[in-house]
């Protein structure tokens, strides 16, 4: 049945949201200099001596090829040194940037972590860097991106879809949570290399309110070590499992007899207000 098997592949990817790894920031290396077209600049060279000189004088022609000669070897060895030194220089500058970089100057952390996170499924920011810690968001889905039904077999051994009940929406909800979290995490520490920690808030779409303009709601907020995530078997334990093992600090709240995750009271938790206040929302919802 394609319902079925349409339904346990979105189920598995909310298991492995945080299985991928990024690959780890290398010091850029600028591309080798671009060679002076050879052929051309001892045609022209070649043509431009000949100008003038008539087919049988042939002195005059190879005392002019010569010269041409000489000409295109001095304009080639002065175009090789040129782009040799652009290329140094260039070289000096992506090597500035990534001292930068791994100095955790704020302009470059920023902005290549945003850059970093365009691509992403679940649209994420950097919302600032103090020392060598990165503040970020992560905008999830609301519970409704979960299936309400799942592939099982009857006693007959018949293939059937079963109703998620609400307490399994809830787990399956805060896997899908915490594996962007973690997906989030684990790529800002591999484009930022100079980055020790990351507090991350996860945000959800709270819909408009009554001026029209986007709301959203805090529902999760950590802090992790990059040291504490090095020895994470990641394919082998669930995102929930390690958000709570691994983080240094966890804010959630859970609600109603299937423990859903519910919206954090801002107004107790003013250092995680703060970093909600600091997001563009219009920015991260479109």
């Amino acid at each position: 049945m394609e319902q079925a098997k349409d339904l346990l592949a979105a189920l598995q990817s909310i298991l492995e949201l945080h299985h991928p790894d990024f690959p780890a920031a290398q010091p850029p290396v600028a591309p080798p200099p671009p060679e002076p077209d050879r052929d051309a600049i001892n045609a022209r060279h070649r043509k431009a001596a000949l100008a003038g000189i008539g087919m049988f004088e042939r002195r005059a022609r190879a005392q002019a090829k010569a010269a041409a000669e000489m000409a295109a070897s001095a304009e080639i060895a002065a175009a090789i040194a040129k782009n040799q030194r652009l290329h140094a220089q260039y070289q000096t500058d992506l090597d500035r940037l990534w001292q930068r970089l791994l100095q955790n100057d704020p302009e470059i952390v920023l902005g290549t972590l945003a850059e970093a996170f365009e691509d992403n499924d679940a649209a994420a920011a950097p919302v600032g860097v103090a020392g060598s810690e990165a503040s970020l968001v992560v905008l999830v889905p609301t519970s409704a991106a979960i299936p309400e039904r799942r592939p099982a077999t009857t006693s007959a051994g018949n293939l059937t879809l079963k109703k998620l009940t609400k307490r399994e929406i809830a787990d399956f909800y805060k896997l899908m949570v915490c594996g962007y979290v973690l997906a989030t995490v684990k790529e800002a520490f591999a484009v930022a290399p100079g980055l020790t920690h990351t507090s991350i808030v996860a945000l959800r779409d709270d819909g408009p309110d009554a001026y029209g303009h986007p709301r959203v709601e805090a529902i999760l907020a950590a802090r992790f070590a990059r040291q504490a995530l090095r020895d994470v078997r990641w394919t082998t334990a669930d995102a929930v499992r390690i958000v709570s093992d691994a983080s240094e600090l966890l804010t959630v709240k859970q609600a109603g007899a299937s423990k859903e995750f519910a919206p954090l009271d801002l107004d107790s938790e003013p250092d995680i207000a703060k970093v909600v206040q600091a997001v563009d929302v219009s920015d991260l919802l479109s």
